[in-house]
């Protein structure tokens, strides 16, 4: 199994990333757009591991209150595009905090440095000149009131993500 902590968008920051996307397509790049229903800020990415009980187990022993994160720069890692978070020292401490938990529990993880992002488009090709000027992301902020343990698999489309639990902020922090 396939497996990732998120923290997943509501409907108003999906629209404002599709928009982006739009005005790439626009643009005529090419690629693999992220669906609608798969965006998400990575947490902490586990990979193969056969047992999400226990990472569910190790999600319930963090704990956090509810924080608003704010998306608002897009960027590139090569021919990955991706919607930029401000730097936010709640959403750095609780991916730290929930990469401890995996860590404490014995559950592997990717260790490379967090940096928050939303992938919207990947395998991007076509004319970059087009993007002049290069499309903007309006400052859109994102509640994070909860943790989501995600499945990915393969799918004929493309990846396929499917939640298989959820861990909400604690109000009362």
């Amino acid at each position: 199994m396939r497996l990732f902590l998120a923290a997943l968008p509501e409907d108003a920051v999906v629209q404002r990333v599709a928009t982006v996307q739009q005005a790439f397509r626009r643009a005529h790049v090419h690629g693999n757009y992220t669906p609608p229903e798969n965006l998400h800020l990575t947490l902490a990415f586990i990979g193969d591991y056969h047992d999400p009980d226990a990472v569910l187990e190790a999600m319930a022993r963090v704990s956090f209150a509810p924080f608003t994160v704010t998306l608002d720069h897009i960027g590139c890692f090569g021919d990955l595009w991706w919607a930029g978070v401000q730097e936010s020292r709640a959403l750095n401490a609780l991916s730290q905090r929930l990469r401890r938990a995996l860590a404490d529990a014995g559950i592997p993880f990717d260790k490379k440095s967090f940096r928050p992002h939303m992938t919207f488009l990947r395998n991007a090709s076509g004319l970059r000149e087009h993007l002049q000027p290069e499309p903007q992301l309006p400052p859109t902020r994102m509640p994070v009131e909860g943790v989501s343990l995600m499945l990915s698999t393969r799918g004929k489309n493309g990846m396929l993500y499917t939640e298989l639990g959820y861990a909400s902020a604690d109000r009362d922090l």
